[in-house]
């Protein structure tokens, strides 16, 4: 298990994200994203965006995707 914070994947707060792989970590900020702008926080709103974006373009959104990845190897085991 590692962790990644929101800010960490480009939101604004501090919210540990973990997961076994990079991609759980990564559908942890979707949700966590999700929640945050339907439940009115407006400073989550430019990552929400963001995150919409990546995956309406996902080819265009591949150096962000390997950026990730490789950040999440590079972390030690919790």
């Amino acid at each position: 298990m590692k962790t990644l914070t929101c800010r960490q994947l480009g939101g604004p707060c501090d919210l540990a994200l973990s997961g076994e792989t990079a991609d759980d970590v990564i559908k942890a900020q979707d949700r966590h994203l999700r929640e945050a702008v339907g439940g009115g926080d407006v400073a989550h709103e430019p990552a929400h965006e963001d995150m919409k974006g990546r995956w309406r373009h996902p080819i265009r959104s591949m150096g962000w995707y390997r950026e990730t990845k490789k950040a999440f190897a590079d972390l030690p085991e919790a």
